[in-house]
């Protein structure tokens, strides 16, 4: 829920985390929904108590690199491309959500009790094997089992972990599943960009459904992969998006369209198209687009085109997802199609959304990789 800039489905995961601990629904919108996504991702009724985004705010890093609990939710969500010296391609996706069990601590007898949750995300596709493979993990902040910390950027869950070193700026990978695991060096190649009005980005109408986000378009990416026994270095690109806040979704939106491209001249663009109940796009939709020379440009939801040109529909879960995609943004003379390298790439657990690899193409050659996010298909 990386991601509204959703994200993974960003919030979600998380909320659906702290409500299957509490054994207590969730407090979704009073109109029905199709699945669970938007409904958590709307403001809740213990929801107060918690600081919420009002406007823009002053950034200091690396300070806010690290954890804000004062916010009910927050993600560090990482996705990129890597192939091997023999060309062979995967994409990776690696989300970190931390969510705030209650605003304030609670003295306990018992040492589970935490006022902090850590859910994690790992799925890796296998571009040239045409396998996705995705994981789970969640654990409460308490017996060192997770933990999201507050004075530097550091955040794990078990032995699944992101942190960034402060005096090289390099941040580090680390997951291990039982048949995939990742140890990454992500270094940034180009400035980081704060979304939305100087990292505030507004999702509704509603006051406080708006998150602070930053991100780090461009890291190269070097290390090794571990797949079924094998053991391969891979070199690519990814992108960072850090967000947190308390509420996102207002009760007009039923989900979103989200992706993040690496374009091969340089330039990196990312965009996330709210969608309403009757389908429409949402005006709150925004995104940005980065130059080769790490200046950028914020884009509203007028500013770019999306039109789906090809659907999957899911023998899993029933949901028709939109996987080839007509982008275009007119003002900068700028077309291309996105489509997915597998169109296998749904998450089915407890949260049920499509998140995988894409590649970009432009009749005038321009090409390049990223990543691409659908939520609220759920028949």
């Amino acid at each position: 829920m990386r991601r509204v800039a959703l994200g993974i489905g960003v919030l979600v995961a998380v909320a659906l985390l702290v409500w299957r601990m509490n054994a207590a629904p969730p407090g979704a919108g009073s109109t029905p929904d199709n699945d669970r996504v938007a409904a958590l991702l709307r403001d809740r009724q213990d929801n107060k108590g918690y600081a919420r985004v009002l406007g823009p705010r002053p950034f200091q890093f690396p300070q806010d690199h690290a954890a804000h609990p004062d916010f009910r939710h927050e993600w560090w969500y990482v996705t990129g491309q890597v192939q091997t010296p023999a060309g062979r391609w995967f994409g990776f996706q690696a989300t970190f959500f931390r969510f705030a069990l209650s605003p304030v601590a609670t003295a306990s007898d018992s040492a589970w009790r935490s006022q902090q949750a850590l859910l994690a995300h790992f799925a890796l596709t296998d571009v040239d094997g045409q396998i996705f493979h995705a994981h789970e993990r969640r654990a409460r902040v308490s017996h060192g089992l997770a933990n999201a910390e507050t004075t530097r950027a550091a955040v794990w869950v078990n032995n699944w972990s992101l942190h960034q070193n402060p005096a090289n700026d390099v941040w580090e990978l680390r997951l291990q599943a039982e048949n995939a695991a990742l140890s990454l060096a992500l270094t940034p190649t180009q400035a980081l960009v704060l979304q939305g009005d100087r990292g505030y980005s507004q999702k509704s109408a509603a006051e406080g459904n708006a998150s602070h986000y930053y991100s780090l378009p461009r890291l190269a990416t070097r290390g090794t992969l571990h797949l079924n026994g094998e053991t391969l270095a891979v070199t690519g690109q990814s992108w960072l998006d850090h967000e947190w806040g308390t509420s996102a979704l207002g009760e007009e939106q039923q989900g979103w369209d989200w992706f993040a491209v690496h374009l091969d001249d340089g330039r990196a663009l990312t965009f996330y198209r709210l969608r309403q109940r009757s389908g429409q796009s949402d005006p709150f939709s925004r995104g940005l687009l980065v130059a080769a020379d790490g200046s950028s440009e914020t884009l509203g939801a007028e500013a770019v085109e999306m039109t789906p040109l090809r659907w999957w529909l899911s023998p899993r879960t029933g949901a028709r997802y939109p996987v080839q995609w007509r982008i275009r943004i007119p003002s900068r003379q700028l077309e291309f199609e996105l489509n997915a390298v597998l169109d296998t790439q749904e998450w089915t657990g407890d949260l049920r959304y499509w998140e995988g690899a894409v590649t970009a193409r432009a009749t005038d050659g321009l090409s390049g990789r990223g990543y691409l996010e659908l939520t609220g298909y759920l028949p």
